[in-house]
């Protein structure tokens, strides 16, 4: 399998390509690069606990070493949805394998794990795992229930038929605009926008359900004013927030305010 399909119980169907192993064993060098010059940078500021204990020094060294890894994996996924240095250098990340949102609970899973995906040398276990794996899943990964993509980047599509020139009241709040775009990621901005594309296929119940929890997402994300995202439905949020992740720049008639803005 080279992507992740993933079915929304809406009818949405999307997918992801899957990283394959030498991306990730790059992404992860980098990383390990990382957390050896913390383990080093530690031992030396341990050095000088040694001159009061040496036995306490080694222990902190050694728990040390054992928790950064983890500490640092677990931290740089969650605070970068799914992404550490090295992933964003080669432009991968962690999603949930069902297109959830990811819990601290997956991320803790697979990092502990990694120590028996590295046995018994150079990732072995992990390495033959991701290759049987139809999804390039490590132990860590299906045990937390996670696969890393590959994140790609498209042409923009022609959305003049679905947005037209239509006011987009957010646009009105550029740092807030720029702050969604930065915090959305490909995978939720591709499901939006098939959601948004078919949308007619969807019977009434189905399509009010997929754009309020997509509107409901979009929202936790980042608090536009009450004024302006309480006057908009759930669908023409959602639409407004397309938009913004493939238009960054708004056209004449949507910068104007001239255009009506049902949907």
């Amino acid at each position: 399998m080279t992507h992740l399909r993933i079915r929304t119980p809406e009818g949405v169907e999307f997918s992801l390509p899957i990283a394959g192993p030498v991306s990730r064993a790059l992404a992860y060098f980098v990383d390990f690069l990382l957390v050896v010059a913390a383990d080093a940078l530690l031992a030396f500021g341990l050095s000088l606990m040694a001159i009061v204990s040496r036995d306490l020094s080694e222990a902190f060294l050694q728990i040390g070493f054992f928790v950064l890894p983890i500490v640092y994996g677990v931290l740089s996924e969650w605070l970068w949805r799914g992404q550490t240095v090295g992933k964003r250098l080669f432009q991968l990340r962690v999603v949930d394998a069902e297109g959830l949102k990811l819990r601290p609970s997956q991320l803790l899973l697979r990092n502990l794990l990694r120590a028996v995906d590295f046995l018994p040398l150079f990732y072995l276990v992990g390495g033959v795992t991701t290759l049987l794996n139809r999804k390039g899943q490590r132990l860590g990964d299906l045990a937390a229930g996670t696969v890393v993509i590959r994140l790609q980047r498209s042409a923009s599509p022609d959305l003049e038929p679905l947005l037209g020139g239509r006011f987009n009241s957010l646009r009105a709040h550029p740092h807030l605009a720029a702050r969604l775009r930065q915090r959305i990621h490909a995978g939720e901005a591709a499901v939006a926008l098939q959601a948004l594309l078919r949308r007619d296929e969807l019977d009434s119940a189905a399509r009010v359900t997929l754009f309020r929890e997509l509107a409901d997402d979009f929202r936790s994300e980042v608090a536009f004013p009450p004024d302006v995202s309480e006057a908009l439905t759930d669908e023409q949020y959602v639409r407004n927030v397309v938009d913004l992740l493939y238009r960054p720049k708004a056209g004449p008639v949507a910068a104007s305010g001239m255009s009506s803005a049902s949907p």
